[in-house]
């Protein structure tokens, strides 16, 4: 079996069990082939914490879950140094975000100070708990839920931290024919077991393959523009959106556009990347790095409605 066929292979697995939502399923394949973490915004429901413990099972990796609330404190998340009565001794009990896959739910429900204690396990791989540092071993990803809808007792997650998600997912509705899928489904008494379809051994084998994608230097250049468009409008002919963009995408935006265009199109079975991958992922990679100004709130302007226009606006090579 070659490596497009085992990715199709996690994909048919998957189905067993999760109706449609194929952007998330791809998103999620694309941040674990590229060590980017993931942001899953929808409503409850959509079988968000359904599809990371399925894919977790299909992919033969550890997988936990928090469930983020206004009194969670950071050491319920990376551990604690505790005294040991019986031996007189300190030890390090180490907390659920020592796994492969971690699933925050409700991440917006936290405050500030726990929210934070994701910060230097997202971007270094490894946790300090008192004086001792641990690496988390590999894969590692976070997968982030937030319920868009309700703002009460909500805490809105920072820059810093929105920045150090490859993808923001926008989880949807599923068609009518899948919500009938989905209703006979849970209504029937069938149970499903999912199968493993790959070790830890083959998905690092499928992470080096993607390296290997090759990328033309004008598809690179492009993306960079799309990246400075968000920054300087006005150098790219978008003096409309200049009043409408207060801050651009950052540098990790970009590091990340580079990684992900590659895993889409090996999700596509190419090894070679073309426009379209790119117009497959840029507001995934975007949406949360754009920050609009006070004005383009006010006038209910769309983040997504902004990335198109600049897409829009530079040429395609």
């Amino acid at each position: 079996m070659n490596s497009f066929e085992t990715i199709v292979e996690i994909k048919n697995e998957l189905a067993k069990k999760i109706v449609g939502q194929e952007e998330m399923i791809d998103a999620l394949l694309i941040g674990l082939l590229t060590n980017g973490h993931i942001l899953l915004e929808g409503v409850p429901g959509l079988a968000k914490t359904t599809t990371v413990n399925s894919l977790a099972k299909v992919i033969n990796v550890d997988f936990k879950r928090v469930q983020f609330t206004p009194d969670l404190l950071p050491s319920d998340i990376i551990g604690a140094q505790i005294y040991d009565m019986k031996t007189g001794e300190f030890k390090i009990k180490k907390g659920p975000i020592f796994t492969n896959l971690l699933l925050a739910d409700e991440i917006n429900r936290a405050p500030a100070k726990v929210q934070s204690a994701l910060l230097e396990v997202m971007q270094e791989r490894q946790v300090t708990i008192a004086e001792n540092s641990f690496k988390i071993d590999k894969p590692f990803l976070v997968l982030a839920t937030q319920n868009p809808i309700e703002q009460e007792g909500a805490y809105t997650l920072p820059e810093a931290q929105l920045d150090r998600f490859m993808f923001k997912i926008v989880v949807s509705y599923n068609t009518k024919e899948q919500e009938y899928e989905i209703a006979k489904m849970a209504s029937s008494n069938e149970k499903i077991d999912l199968e493993k379809i790959i070790t830890k051994e083959e998905l690092f084998k499928l992470k080096d393959e993607i390296l290997n994608v090759h990328i033309d230097k004008e598809l690179e250049e492009y993306i960079v523009d799309i990246i400075c468009a968000t920054r300087d409008p006005k150098s790219y002919g978008l003096e409309e959106l200049s009043e409408q963009i207060e801050f651009g995408a950052s540098p990790r935006a970009t590091i990340d556009m580079f990684k992900a265009v590659k895993a889409q199109a090996y999700l596509r079975g190419n090894d070679y990347v073309s426009p379209i991958d790119i117009a497959l992922i840029v507001k995934n990679i975007l949406r949360h790095r754009i920050i609009l100004s006070y004005e383009a709130q006010a006038q209910d302007i769309n983040v997504d409605d902004v990335i198109d226009k600049i897409v829009e606006k530079i040429n395609i090579p």
